[in-house]
């Protein structure tokens, strides 16, 4: 832990943010002034069965930290790497690459380098690294700016663990025949596809809009669910404010899975762990139709407006019936969403 002191020193006299409990990455002022060392890190166990798409997600998902900071440059990528030691030779030589050059393919797409990491063996497949920055202090959004008024944006759908477990549960009859009435197997495919490419997907593109438009604040949504990360957001905010979270985005025909399986998920109460999800965003509510919008057009992908900050006690609430907002709204032949 860095001391306190010193940061408080370095802020005072370089304009660095100061390093706070709360935050999505460590802040570390460095020796050469008005330069701060922006860092993160995070692993996790396989998710879906496609390796390379699992180094996409694995490196999508470190490097959301550093965007929910406002950080779009990532300067440096480690990855840390357990191999399973219950693989055959033959499987490891196959998996271990492909996990390698999707994680390697998606700091290359981030505009940053892979330079080194560890690898482990492991009784488990795990899989995640390291992203750093070195910033100056205009670069960073510290998410602590929320003011009575703002509205919430989020940048990705919910449903990611729902759509990935309905999909294993295709293997698993008992599983299978709690949700078969309200979902067919073409459907679970389909939200799978769409959750493996929502978590593959980069919020840089978030990130840089969020000077645009001046946000007040983010965290990215991820093993806490969407109510977890917006009640830490709430908590680090220096204002008195509270969320009121109305809107649920979901990935589609994953909010009937969900009700299926009773109290498993969690999802509309906020408490479904997510990967790799979307940016959570303080905006002022005069800048976030146009935020939404140009996203959009930049990627191609929603962003939706799911809540409001008002006066409070920095806590976060999602309202008793929340609109569900079903993604994508109508199938489009051919097109994934």
């Amino acid at each position: 832990m860095e001391d306190p002191a010193a940061i408080e020193d370095c802020s005072q006299h370089y304009g660095v943010p100061k390093k706070g409990i709360g935050m999505d990455s460590s802040i570390t002022p460095t020796r050469h002034p008005g330069l701060v060392l922006v860092q993160t890190t995070d692993f996790f166990y396989p998710l879906v069965d496609d390796p390379y798409m699992q180094g996409k997600i694995a490196a999508a998902n470190v490097l959301s930290d550093l965007y929910a900071m406002g950080v779009t440059e990532c300067d440096n990528m480690l990855m840390l790497l357990g191999v399973s030691s219950k693989l055959t030779d033959k499987e490891r030589d196959v998996v271990v690459p492909l996990l390698m050059r999707g994680f390697k393919d998606c700091a290359e797409e981030a505009g940053t380098q892979l330079t080194g990491g560890q690898t482990v063996v492991n009784p488990w497949v795990t899989i995640g690294g390291v992203a750093s920055s070195i910033c100056q202090a205009q670069e960073i959004i510290v998410p602590e700016h929320a003011v009575p008024g703002d509205v919430l944006v989020l940048t990705k759908p919910l449903g990611t663990q729902v759509a990935v477990s309905a999909h294993q549960w295709l293997d698993m009859p008992e599983r299978w025949n709690r949700i078969k009435l309200v979902v067919s197997d073409e459907d679970v495919r389909k939200a799978y596809n769409r959750s493996i490419d929502s978590m593959a997907r980069l919020n840089r593109n978030a990130a840089r809009l969020m000077h645009k438009y001046h946000a007040h604040g983010a965290t990215d949504v991820t093993g806490f669910g969407l109510l977890g990360h917006a009640q830490n957001l709430a908590r680090n905010q220096k204002n008195e404010v509270s969320f009121v979270i109305h809107n649920l985005p979901v990935i589609a025909k994953m909010t009937a899975v969900a009700k299926a399986c009773g109290n498993m998920f969690q999802l509309l109460q906020g408490g479904s762990p997510e990967t790799s999800g979307g940016l959570l965003i303080c905006l002022p509510r005069e800048q976030a139709a146009a935020y939404c919008k140009e996203i959009e057009k930049q990627e191609g992908y929603q962003a939706w407006i799911i809540g409001i900050v008002e006066k409070g006690n920095r806590t976060a609430r999602i309202i008793d019936k929340p609109r569900v907002i079903e993604v994508p709204a109508k199938e489009k032949e051919g097109s994934l969403w």
